[in-house]
């Protein structure tokens, strides 16, 4: 099994309904509209898709849903747990319902040394035969897995393909690069350096605000990939204010704000976070109502 590691793959928020149960036919209605406007894999209950506040069988469910929608378009899940024995139970789900790589996350809560992080991720990674992709975010899990960390885990498990690379320092992509050549495929992870991270040779991004604009990020990302910076920046800076909000505490609330404005979802989110109010509210509105009167 393939997965070409290229291209906007939204990491997808997680649509709930009146009482806060997964909203399926919604799911599976938004995943066809992304894949319609371009975008290469979907990437479920991830942090952007609130996994942490979703059930094994959620997510198992949630799977299901997807590779049902998605025909060929290769289904990415997070897979995230308190413990790895959690995480590897989830990794052998997500083969039997049908997806064809995953994304590997450091455990929850728990943030150590290297000797127990590389022991977590390789076991999940071991777990399946699946193209797996690290997910390198320490401002939110607190590991780092750096590029001689990674290039460790690379050359111990052949299916190790990929790195998602988000800790906001653009000039890892390079690093790991540098470290592991053609032996992995980097991508890139938060929204507001997709067009450095692509300038710097990354191949593909995951991406939040896609949720929302996916013909718009897919062609960011296309000109970002093809050099055309000069013909990238007016859409990329236009586009900043609303990108910028993935890497905010509140990125899930904002970019399901960004979606119900546009009439793609709704603002429900589980607790322990709860809608935007206030001032707060009022500024993340006046934001996008200015960036998407800019965008028509």
């Amino acid at each position: 099994m393939t997965v070409q590691w290229e291209g906007v793959m939204p990491a997808t928020t997680t649509a709930f309904d009146e009482d806060y149960n997964i909203d399926h036919g919604f799911i599976a209605e938004h995943a066809r509209w992304l894949i319609e406007n371009g975008c290469t894999a979907l990437v479920p209950h991830g942090s952007l898709g609130e996994g942490a506040t979703l059930s094994f069988r959620e997510k198992v469910e949630l799977q299901q849903t997807y590779v049902k929608a998605a025909g060929e378009i290769p289904v990415i899940p997070g897979i995230a747990a308190l413990s790895t024995k959690e995480a590897i139970e989830m990794a052998r789900a997500a083969e039997e319902n049908g997806c064809r790589g995953l994304m590997v996350l450091p455990p929850y809560v728990y943030c150590s040394d290297w000797r127990e992080m590389k022991s977590h991720v390789a076991s999940v990674i071991s777990a399946t035969n699946l193209p797996c992709m690290l997910y390198n975010n320490p401002v939110a899990y607190g590991t780092d897995f750096t590029p001689a960390y990674i290039k460790e885990l690379a050359d111990e498990h052949p299916n190790l393909q990929a790195v998602k690379e988000s800790s906001g320092d653009v000039r890892r992509v390079a690093a790991i690069l540098e470290r592991c050549g053609d032996r992995l495929t980097v991508g890139v992870g938060l929204d507001d350096y997709s067009l450095e991270g692509a300038a710097m040779g990354a191949k593909f991004w995951i991406a939040g605000v896609v949720n929302a604009l996916p013909k718009e990020s897919v062609k960011l990302w296309k000109l970002g990939r093809a050099g055309k910076l000069e013909e990238a920046m007016p859409l990329y800076r236009g586009l900043l204010p609303l990108l910028r909000m993935d890497t905010e505490v509140k990125f899930v609330q904002l970019i399901k704000l960004i979606q119900s404005h546009l009439g793609r979802g709704n603002i429900r989110v589980r607790p322990p976070r709860l809608e935007l109010e206030g001032q707060e509210l009022e500024s993340a509105e006046s934001t996008i109502c200015k960036v998407l009167e800019n965008q028509t």
